[in-house]
């Protein structure tokens, strides 16, 4: 049978040992993890594994994601990770159990939706604490969605208070801003007169409070992806041992389609590549050189994948290759051969979304 490339190979069993290494430590804390499943596209087989191990809900920004890991057969919960769209409210809450919120007027089109469809539909109100992404600045106005919630909208039900940091103003989930979070869910609490269910502290970026064990103790949920699906940011950015995890859970398979010999710096007046960028280029002289049939459309960032056979460099891409430089490979390849690269966060998102790129199973 013939071999398609590109295409993602996805290793099931290690998917599933990574979910329970992270489950097991946020739960030695009073963490429950939201499985997110929007960084490798929402795969429902993978989607699948994070019902099988537990997780408390099965996240996603994308409403069609969800539909599809329903359609496999994942019965959720599910969790819509990304503030509704107007427009999206009848479906929001006919594929998400719970949802992340932060405007009046979406709330009350999510309570008419559910009434409509005679539902309750859980929301969680987001906090900003400086990232300046989604969610309540004026701590005001988010006690008084609360109890716009509370008290007016009875087919929705205030299940907690979250945040998110690190996805835009680039802001460390310290512990003291998880105390940050905290306090704004006991203004909430105080102002309704009854306990929170969840104080969701964040997604991946926030695990180093989990690792370094001073998360508070009211923050009992986390909305994890990346740590999962990669396992390489917590390593590469922020220092710690995960050699418990795998980082080849999912590992991109690329074709040669040409091995020669060239100069390393580009010849003629250098001016912009395909994508309007101004490149700097290094002088090594002549060097082995090969191209894959696949490219930047395929998985957006050159320096984000990394190749799995020792003295294989990627130099760059355009549209629709990528170039390596083989100079110094470990062993001798050829047109036709097959390179593996293991992946961040941001080229899994983007290889696993392309049509191009086939989806196999190890």
């Amino acid at each position: 049978m013939k071999e398609y490339h590109p295409k993602i190979v996805i290793d099931l069993k290690k998917l599933r040992h990574n979910i329970d290494q992270i489950k097991a430590r946020c739960e030695a804390r009073g963490v429950r993890v939201a499985g997110v499943i929007k960084g490798f596209s929402g795969i429902p087989a993978c989607a699948k594994v994070f019902e099988e191990a537990g997780c408390q809900y099965i996240g996603s920004s994308r409403l069609e994601q969800l539909a599809d890991a329903a359609a496999y057969g994942v019965k959720g919960p599910f969790m819509l990770i990304r503030l509704p769209m107007p427009g999206e409210v009848e479906d929001a809450v006919r594929l998400a159990d719970i949802s992340l919120n932060s405007e009046p007027a979406v709330l009350r089109a999510l309570d008419a939706a559910a009434a409509k469809q005679g539902k309750r539909h859980d929301v969680i109100l987001m906090a900003d604490l400086g990232d300046l992404r989604e969610g309540f600045w004026d701590e005001g106005e988010l006690l008084e969605a609360a109890l716009l919630v509370e008290n007016e909208l009875s087919n929705l039900r205030l299940a907690g208070i979250g945040t998110n940091l690190g996805c835009y103003g680039s802001i460390f989930p310290t512990a003291e801003k998880m105390r940050e979070l905290v306090a704004r869910a006991e203004a909430v609490e105080a102002r309704i007169g009854r306990r929170l269910d969840i104080v969701s502290g964040g997604g991946s970026t926030s695990l180093p409070r989990i690792f370094d064990g001073d998360m508070p103790e009211r923050v009992n949920q986390l909305r994890v992806g990346e740590a999962i699906v990669n396992a390489r940011d917590a390593r590469d950015l922020f220092g710690y041992d995960m050699s418990f995890m795998h980082q080849d859970v999912f590992v991109l398979r690329a074709e040669v389609v040409e091995v020669k010999d060239k100069p390393s710096m580009p010849v003629g007046e250098i001016l912009f590549d395909a994508f309007g960028m101004k490149r700097e280029y290094i002088d090594r002289g002549v060097r082995r050189r090969a191209l894959l049939a696949l490219g930047r459309v395929d998985y957006a960032f050159p320096d984000m994948i990394f190749p799995r056979d020792a003295g294989v460099e990627v130099l760059g891409a355009s549209s629709d290759h990528t170039i390596l430089d083989i100079e110094d490979a470990k062993r001798e390849i050829r047109v036709g051969d097959t390179l593996e690269f293991t992946l961040c966060y941001a080229s899994t998102a983007f290889a696993t979304h392309s049509p191009n790129v086939k989806i196999a199973f190890a």
